[in-house]
């Protein structure tokens, strides 16, 4: 069934900014404003704002509801105190992947928050509904009475407490939040992200999340679109879904295991991982240097030297932090160690290059 495509309650600011905008998951969104490199650098270097109320809230509460959140969820929310986040995964029984996700400990009991990827909201949301029988919660999606902007980069702290003045942020961990008050409505500040640097994520009204963003704008923090979020992103090893996480990709192909706690007596696809991990695997996801300006990009054949096949690439970009060229892909594991030499097929050349950590960037931020 086609649906009309959506616009997030910021659609008429990136227009009035002049923004390239494109279709993603299903909304009108800001692919860039002035550049994707000079957005990217702003993050690097200082700071950039992205529009990211596309993403899903799934409010989870009621008696049985940390036993249902684990029992959903591959990583373990028990024993976490109320303003912790967690990363992790939804899975089908085979170990595919339904959607990687964070969730919210609440600080009210028995309540969580549940941010899923807005390609995967309505299915993320019916799945959570199948599962819901044997337990006393309730399942209330609330994505679209939510805003969400993420200010990101080493100057985020000085922008949420200086032009927003959010006191509170300065006493947060990376993957903790608090709660605060914008015009009389709840405002959830977390420190989190996607960009490999320091950063924070603001969930608000939609008309609270406009008047927000338009304080940026005027105080001159760059806005950023969804280009550069996928090149920082990329630099910094984290996983997109649909490209290294998918219905076809399990965590522990996805190198992600270290989110699936095992030793948890129970969840959906926990018996697929552990076979997984005994057995092995058919494909792991590797990071590539590539030995030239050449550009890699998703689907590409990674090969040996004599054009034998072992694998696939996911993403791929000539990094604008690091200057290389540089891609994640798929392969089979026996040419996963690092430093393996792996060819890229690039049309009808190939270009040398070896496997390297998946994390290509690391900032030197602490929190």
């Amino acid at each position: 069934m086609d649906e009309e495509i959506k616009k997030t309650c910021l659609h008429a600011s990136h227009v009035a900014l002049g923004a390239q905008m494109s279709p993603f998951a299903g909304f009108d969104m800001p692919i860039q404003y002035s550049g994707i490199t000079q957005e990217h650098l702003a993050v690097r270097n200082k700071v950039g704002i992205f529009d990211v109320s596309h993403m899903g809230e799934i409010f989870i509460s009621g008696p049985d509801a940390e036993r249902y959140v684990n029992h959903i969820f591959t990583n373990n929310i028990s024993g976490y105190n109320p303003g912790k986040i967690l990363y992790g995964m939804m899975l089908y029984p085979d170990g595919g992947c339904v959607d990687d996700l964070l969730v919210y400990r609440e600080f009210e009991p028995d309540h969580f928050l549940l941010v899923v990827n807005a390609a995967n909201i309505y299915k993320d949301y019916q799945w959570m509904l199948d599962q819901q029988k044997g337990y006393d919660v309730k399942i209330d999606n609330q994505s679209d009475a939510w805003g969400q902007i993420a200010i990101q980069g080493p100057e985020a702290e000085k922008t949420v407490v200086e032009l927003l003045g959010l006191e509170c942020a300065k006493s947060l961990m990376f993957y903790e939040y608090c709660n605060a008050q914008y015009n009389g409505h709840r405002l959830i500040v977390s420190r989190s992200g996607y960009t490999g640097e320091d950063g924070f994520e603001l969930y608000a009204t939609p008309q609270d999340t406009i008047q927000i963003w338009d304080r940026l704008i005027k105080a001159g923090v760059q806005p950023c679109g969804l280009g550069c979020r996928d090149t920082l992103r990329f630099e910094a090893g984290l996983p997109l879904y649909g490209d290294e996480l998918s219905t076809e990709i399990s965590p522990i192909e996805a190198g992600l295991g270290m989110f699936c706690k095992l030793d948890k007596a129970e969840f959906i696809g926990r018996e697929s991982l552990v076979a997984q991990k005994e057995l092995g695997v058919d494909k792991k996801l590797v990071g590539i240097e590539i030995f030239d300006r050449a550009i890699p990009r998703h689907g590409y054949p990674v090969e040996l030297e004599d054009g034998t096949p072992v694998g696939e690439v996911t993403t791929g970009y000539h990094s604008i932090t690091l200057d290389k060229s540089i891609c994640f892909a798929l392969v089979k594991p026996e040419f996963a160690a690092l430093d393996t030499p792996l060819w890229i097929r690039i049309r009808k050349k190939v270009f040398p290059g070896k496997v390297v950590k998946k994390r290509f960037y690391q900032t030197n931020y602490k929190k």
